[in-house]
């Protein structure tokens, strides 16, 4: 839906300048930070978590694997992904032990000494998000958490990136696109900052197709959410801008065509839970 006549713009169903847009959406999310993985639980009844475990796997990265997060503050892709690449790098490992039967002990200890010690295969993280209130709760749950190797985190703005041409491996953006105030620009940068065969990675709610439950779907989200807003984090009209931006978001095919616009090859997407959120995919050749 994108640019209106002019500069106007959509905030929810609300009809806004660019510049106002880009402002109350970060109001929205510094407002929500502390409470973001609360809300996140009780609005999708702690089904996101499964979403972003599919999306995990669906990258299924090696070790080497160089991805940036972007809008991903809170870190839950980015800790998925260091388990993950370190749960791989340990399977290679055993097997790799496996096969040098006839090593000594102290020949298998220090193989093994020296492979835990780089227990990510050289992986990195960077996660980059234009809030710093969102940053700082990601920080601080690494640190509770104990993620530091393989792992940074950058201010920056998805529609002017702060890295340099054909750098990553992967891109994702969970739960993000629909939040950037230029959806075009945000793609144009991902494929910038990916190298050639480098995939783009994306999580979003979507477009219900079954009327019946799109209908149940409707009433859940604009009856319940935001009064679990109001409960929650005692802020109702972020979270009913959260479900109008959900409505105002492109449906999954546009979406695709947008990708493609954007330069990327062999873009399709897969529908979770009849087309609540979309994982939509892409490479850069």
């Amino acid at each position: 839906r994108g640019l209106a006549a002019g500069p106007e713009m959509h905030f929810g169903f609300q009809t806004v300048t660019e510049e106002e847009r880009r402002e109350k959406i970060y109001q929205v999310f510094e407002n929500v930070a502390k409470k973001y993985d609360v809300m996140n639980d009780s609005m999708t009844l702690g089904i996101h978590r499964v979403w972003k475990d599919i999306l995990m796997h669906k990258m299924n990265p090696c070790p080497g694997t160089l991805l940036l997060d972007v809008a991903g503050g809170t870190g839950d892709i980015a800790f998925r992904f260091l388990n993950y690449v370190r749960s791989v790098r340990q399977r290679q490992l055993q097997r790799k032990l496996k096969h040098h039967q006839n090593l000594s002990w102290q020949e298998i200890f220090d193989s093994y000494q020296k492979d835990q010690f780089n227990s990510l295969g050289d992986s990195q993280v960077v996660v980059c998000d234009i809030n710093r209130e969102m940053l700082k709760v990601g920080k601080q749950k690494a640190q509770h958490l104990g993620y530091s190797e393989g792992l940074s985190w950058v201010l920056g703005n998805a529609e002017e990136l702060p890295f340099d041409d054909d750098k990553f491996d992967v891109y994702t953006i969970a739960f993000g696109i629909r939040n950037v105030t230029r959806i075009d620009l945000a793609l144009q940068e991902a494929y910038r900052v990916l190298k050639p065969g480098g995939r783009f990675l994306c999580l979003e709610f979507s477009h219900v197709s079954n009327p019946l439950l799109s209908r149940l779907y409707d009433l859940y989200s604009f009856q319940v959410i935001p009064v679990l807003g109001e409960v929650i984090a005692g802020d109702w009209r972020s979270y009913q801008y959260l479900v109008e931006s959900i409505r105002q978001f492109p449906p999954q095919e546009e979406l695709k065509a947008m990708i493609e616009d954007a330069g990327f090859f062999k873009v399709d997407y897969e529908n979770l839970n009849f087309g609540i959120v979309a994982i939509h995919s892409g490479f850069k050749l």
